[in-house]
């Protein structure tokens, strides 16, 4: 069994997708510390030929809280970010899709920032038939308070994975020796150049999924998924 795991990001690059696709079993770290400044809670998107963020503003609290206990602000403005996308992409050939589905991701009424990203998750690979088996990492019964490789090595024993498949830029995080010792492969995920026409404009590379959507069809993104070479560690 193939498994990936990751941070729960909202609506992230395509390459996350990717990964989710690549493998039998996604597991989303719910029980992590939330980073400021990362991408959790905010992403990239067109605007005027160059990039741009729309983010989630989360209620203030402490830095040191995980991400399962962090909430989404009161002061969260649904239309003003739905708004804001409109602007940018309601000339779009496949505007009406995807932004029919990010209205039902924004207008979720979850207000624990996990559950909101969970949520959408979940819809986006719905929507792109992507048929992995998602787990939460808290539902996992080892000791999480095991670290980086040693988590990992202990999430891949308990679902029983043979193989675990990480995004290329932890290469230097893992052993390749230390996951043979436990008898599981150790495959790093790499994605291949992706481009498409995005208005008239010079391409922005690495944007949101939402901007793959607005400007591909369903198969055109399916294709965009398989772009990736799995490589081995050194």
């Amino acid at each position: 069994m193939k498994l990936g795991i990751m941070q729960p990001y909202f609506l992230p690059y395509i390459g996350y997708w990717q990964l989710i696709k690549a493998v039998d079993t996604f597991v989303i770290y719910d029980n992590i510390k939330y980073t400021k400044k990362g991408w959790i809670n905010r992403n990239r998107y067109l605007q005027n030929g160059t990039d741009a963020y729309f983010t989630l503003p989360l209620k203030k609290d402490s830095d040191f809280l995980d991400v399962k206990d962090r909430y989404i602000a009161d002061s969260f403005d649904k239309n003003k970010i739905l708004n804001q996308i409109k602007a940018a992409y309601e000339k779009a050939p496949y505007y009406n899709s995807a932004f029919q589905l990010f209205k039902t991701l924004i207008e979720h009424d979850a207000l624990n920032l996990f559950e909101y990203i969970y949520f959408s998750v979940n819809h986006v690979c719905a929507y792109l038939s992507i048929n992995t088996k998602i787990i939460k990492s808290s539902e996992i019964m080892i000791e999480h308070s095991l670290k980086s490789e040693e988590k990992v090595i202990e999430i891949c024993k308990w679902l029983k994975a043979d193989t675990y498949i990480n995004p290329i830029g932890g290469q230097k995080l893992y052993s390749k020796e230390h996951f043979k010792q436990n008898r599981i492969n150790l495959n790093f995920i790499q994605s291949n150049e992706i481009q498409y026409k995005q208005y008239d404009n010079d391409f922005v590379p690495w944007l949101s999924i939402l901007d793959v959507m607005m400007f591909n069809t369903l198969e055109q993104i399916n294709q965009m998924l398989d772009k990736y070479e799995l490589i081995l560690p050194q």
